[in-house]
Parts: structure tokens; C-alpha cells; sequence
């Protein structure tokens, strides 16, 4: 009997609304793209090595061989779609289709299932919008929900798990004048509101028996604590605006029968005591932060190794219950 798919929306990190020095920070959309090299769907048994993480160069593209034998006999897929968290982007290295999160929910999957296969079609500066639309980067079909869905067309009934991690760059365009624009924020975050159920509606249709996960975000903004009285009230600002975006994936969660991978729990993005061997009693949200994120380093909101492992553990979680 199988069960029902469900969908793990990545942690959106809605704190990259309040990246407000343009000139330094980095924002989810990674660099600009060109020709998504991986946008390409691999063919069933295709072989892309596992890139280990630390490495210096992303991978060509986002298929993974099967495991090599010994760990069962099952075979199907993995299918990882979203913006730059989901392309396992850092500062120091570009993206990463291999590595990021989705090599520590291919290896949980292979638990179970020893052939699982990856196919991650992520791309840097994807919003819900280009998404279902197009125009960051270049797909075959147009989109990259239109890729996903030929993927799936193909290998729908052998595809055993799908993650997702989409919206953060849908208001991140939203306060890089230096301040929160509302009715710009109010606006991205409708565009998520109506268009995250659809993709997850597309994605079930297509692969009824496959698992599905959305991951939440985590709140980089929270680093602005760190500057001051200012930032301080900005970081206690953002923790709101998390919780607004995190609730809406939830209710897109809801909308289609799936489930969430609580980033922001993860991250303990709402602790708020404070860290005793820290001076100045940092909150333990904004130390936790500085250790997994690049943020307080190079102020550059991607996670860093040890954070794309926390967040692979919470979707696994949801994928492997």
C-alpha cells in the first residue's frame, strides 16, 4: 500500500527581506545565471558522481548514481526542486546539485532504498514565480516546475521522494533600498500564497505515490543584532516577518496534503535565551545563526556545511517517517 505523498518546503529565510546593504550581502539568488547547466533532466541510471562536501567546484549535474550494491535493492528517485538553499550554494564554492542538503536526504532515502537516485534541477534566484513561469534560469520546457514535470512524466511511478525550497526570493527585492517595503512584501508574499499550492498540487498529480516535502527558512536577519540598538530592533522585526512567510508555506503545506521540514525549529530561529559563554548574552537564535550560516562571517545568508546537515536531517525527518 502506498502512502500518501508529502511535501517539504525548505526553510525560506524571509530574513533576506532585510539584506539592506546591497553592496556586500548576498542574497538567495546566488549568482547570476545565464544557462542552468543542471536544468536538464538525467535519463533513468545516469551517473553524476557524489561530490563530497568541502569541495571547491560544483557538480555538472544533479544526477547521482545508484548506490553501489549491498544496500538493497530498491531503486527510484529523489527529485529536488528550488531556489539557491536547494542548489547547496556557498559563497566560497557556487552551488553544489550533489552536495548542499540533498546529499544527506539521498543517503537517509538509501537507507531504505539502496539504489535511490538523484535529480536536483534547482536554480539560484528562482522565486514561486519563475518557477511556474520561467525567466532565471534556463530550462528545456521552459520552467523549472515545467522540467520537474517532464521528470516526472518519465519517471513519476519510480520516483520515491520530492523536496522543495521556494518563496524567500519572492520579497527579498523588498528592503534592498535599506528599509522594509510593505506593500512590496505584501505583494511577494501573495505571490507565494497563491502560487506555492499549485506547484505542490502540479508535483502530487504528477507523482501520486511519491513522498513530498517543503522545507521552511531559517531568519538570517537575526545577525543584525549583532550592529546595535538598530539592528537589534530590525533582527526582533524579522522574527515576525519569518513567522508570516513560514505560516503561509505551512497553509500551502496544508492546501495540498503535505508536510513541512521545520528549518526554522532546526535553527531554534525563535530562542531567544541567551547564550551564558557568549559575551554580551547573545541570543541563542542569533549564535545558532552565526554558527550555520555564513551571515556573521561574510555577511551572506546561505548555510554553511554544518547547516545544510541540519536542514537535510529535518527533511529527511518528514520524508523517512
Amino acid at each position: 500500500m502506498h502512502r500518501r505523498p508529502r511535501v517539504v518546503i525548505g526553510a525560506l529565510v524571509l530574513a533576506a527581506l532585510a539584506l539592506i546593504v546591497p553592496a556586500q550581502a548576498a542574497d538567495l539568488e546566488g549568482p547570476p545565471v545565464a544557462l542552468h547547466a543542471a536544468a536538464k533532466p538525467a535519463a533513468a541510471g545516469a551517473s553524476a558522481g557524489a561530490s563530497a562536501k568541502g569541495s571547491s567546484s560544483a557538480p555538472a549535474a544533479p544526477a547521482a548514481a545508484g548506490r553501489p550494491d549491498g544496500v538493497g535493492n530498491a531503486a527510484g528517485w529523489y527529485l529536488q526542486l528550488g531556489d539557491s538553499l536547494a542548489a547547496g550554494y556557498q559563497p566560497d564554492r557556487g552551488e553544489d546539485l550533489t552536495g548542499g542538503y540533498a546529499d544527506d536526504v539521498l543517503g537517509a532515502l538509501r537507507e531504505d532504498a539502496g539504489k535511490t537516485k538523484l535529480e536536483n534541477i534547482s536554480c539560484p534566484g528562482e522565486t514561486v514565480v519563475t518557477m511556474m513561469d520561467g525567466g532565471r534560469c534556463d530550462y528545456p520546457k521552459g520552467s523549472q516546475l515545467d522540467q520537474a514535470l517532464h521528470f516526472l512524466h518519465a519517471h513519476g511511478d519510480k520516483t520515491r521522494a520530492i523536496a522543495v525550497t521556494i518563496g524567500a526570493n519572492d520579497v527579498v527585492s523588498c528592503v534592498l533600498t535599506g528599509s522594509l517595503d510593505e506593500e512590496c512584501l505584501v505583494q511577494g508574499l501573495a505571490e507565494v500564497n497563491e502560487r506555492l499550492p499549485q506547484v505542490l498540487g502540479a508535483l502530487r498529480e504528477a507523482a501520486p505515490d511519491a513522498e513530498i516535502v517543503v522545507t521552511n527558512y531559517y531568519n538570517p536577519i537575526l545577525a543584525f543584532w549583532l550592529q546595535g540598538s538598530d539592528g537589534q530592533a530590525l533582527a526582533e522585526q524579522s522574527m515576525g516577518l519569518q513567522d508570516q512567510l513560514n505560516s503561509i508555506i505551512a497553509g500551502a503545506a496544508a492546501s495540498a496534503d503535505a508536510e513541512v521540514a521545520d528549518v526554522a525549529a532546526a535553527f531554534e530561529s525563535d530562542n531567544l535565551t541567551p547564550v551564558d559563554d557568549v559575551p554580551g548574552a547573545v541570543p541563542t537564535n542569533v549564535a545558532r545563526l552565526c554558527e550555520l550560516t555564513w551571515m556573521c562571517e561574510a555577511f551572506d545568508i546561505h548555510a554553511n556545511t554544518e547547516g545544510y546537515d541540519l536542514i537535510g536531517e529535518a527533511v529527511a525527518v518528514e520524508l523517512t517517517a
